[in-house]
């Protein structure tokens, strides 16, 4: 007969968000879209930018047209996704990963948990990252160009789990923003939030984050809080 004790689950992948999740870059991605806007002559506020940054490009400038009665020809809203990507590349000096970022990839690697990066950037602007957080290149990484929605919809999420052959219920998204948690939901995974991006604590609760960290270091001290058994 089988007890309880001979059932064992699957071990949790981690699906990471990138932007505030691994690399301080939110606020780059803000004034990189603040730039770009005022390049074609509309002016929107910080805070109402930082509000979407973790949406795709394209989702941005849906809501941006929707929220300013804009109406923006295919060109116009390439030309602003072209922009924003140019005008963050310009400060990829100043961004730096966050406390622990490399640390807990490196441990979970040890570990033998599977991990993978989910991001709405692009590779081209996404790349860049590996270099900084000391990861080869070929690492499971999954851009807004290889899926056909980028979050809230679920599918950057569900294409990182099947890079690693994982069940998305299994799996747990980390991110910082309420649209990695409401993509986590919609993927069928476990939401953790941290606080690195710049969303409070409830925010990411309401949108569904079981679990709130300050940042990558934080979370890897907590580790065993999200079900990962350290090695003896």
């Amino acid at each position: 007969m089988t007890t309880g004790d001979d059932f064992e689950l699957p071990t949790p992948a981690f699906l990471f968000d990138l932007d505030g999740t691994l690399i301080d870059s939110v606020y780059q991605h803000v004034i990189a879209w603040r730039n770009a806007l005022s390049e074609v002559g509309i002016d929107l506020p910080v805070w109402r930018i930082h509000r979407r940054i973790g949406m795709s490009g394209g989702l941005f400038v849906t809501a941006l047209q929707r929220e300013m009665g804009l109406r923006l020809a295919t060109e116009q809203a390439d030309q602003l996704r072209e922009l924003h990507a140019r005008e963050y590349i310009a400060q990829l000096d100043s961004v730096r990963p966050l406390p622990g970022a490399a640390e807990l990839l490196r441990a979970l690697t040890e570990w033998g948990v599977p991990w993978a990066i989910a991001t709405s950037g692009s590779a081209r602007v996404a790349k860049p990252a590996l270099e900084m957080l000391g990861l080869p290149q070929d690492v499971p990484l999954i851009t807004r160009d290889l899926v056909q929605r980028a979050k809230p919809d679920p599918d950057l999420f569900l294409a990182a789990a099947r890079r690693l052959g994982a069940q998305p219920q299994h799996s747990m998204v980390v991110g910082d923003s309420v649209w990695d948690m409401l993509a986590a939901r919609r993927a069928g995974a476990l939401g953790v939030g941290l606080l690195s991006g710049g969303y409070g604590r409830e925010e990411l609760e309401r949108a569904g984050s079981y679990r709130v960290y300050q940042d990558p270091a934080d979370l890897l001290q907590h580790i065993d809080e999200v079900g990962v058994r350290q090695p003896l």
